[in-house]
């Protein structure tokens, strides 16, 4: 992407309207993403984990332009939820826009409050199976691979989103518990 691609794509993305929450998830109104940002708001996001039929999880890496972990790998889709989405229908439209899976039966597993120095979100944790071909957004995501999630997959000298490592370790419990 050029330089005036990657301008007008971060001014369109700070301006999406999403819901802000309060601490226990009751929505308050819409605000603009970047304002959100800005201010420090509690928005709602989703974290789609995608695996394929031998239990292998679709790892992909963020661009570099990215506001939040830029170049970081990440282990799930997903995204902020837009103004008056679900969170089933904000995972469906991520996991479309992200890596063109669409039509997939989503599972939805649990929900958390995540905060960090860099954010504060609440989030919906999805999983879904997929063997067909991935259509990566050109904007969000520079590459993927494919992991064992229950082996030692990280490397030396890469980042991973915080965010999404804390949902995977949360789905990894419950379902083993399951």
């Amino acid at each position: 992407m050029n330089k005036s691609a990657i301008e007008a794509y971060l001014a369109a993305s700070a301006a999406e309207l999403v819901t802000y929450v309060d601490e226990n998830d009751r929505p308050l109104g819409a605000v603009s993403r970047g304002d959100a940002q800005v201010r420090g708001l509690i928005t709602r996001c989703t974290f789609i984990f995608v695996f394929n039929s031998s239990g292998q999880l679709c790892l992909h890496q963020r661009t570099n332009h990215k506001r939040l972990y830029p170049g970081f790998w990440d282990v799930a889709a997903g995204g902020v939820v837009a103004a008056g989405e679900s969170y089933a229908q904000g995972a469906e439209r991520e996991l479309a826009e992200e890596l063109g899976v669409f039509g997939v039966e989503l599972t939805e597993h649990l929900r958390f409050y995540f905060e960090s120095s860099d954010s504060r979100l609440w989030a919906g944790v999805f999983s879904c199976c997929w063997d067909g071909p991935l259509v990566l957004q050109p904007e969000e995501v520079q590459d993927v691979r494919w992991i064992d999630p229950h082996s030692q997959w990280q490397r030396d000298g890469e980042q991973y989103a915080p965010d999404s490592l804390d949902a995977l370790q949360r789905l990894l419990k419950q379902i083993s518990v399951e």
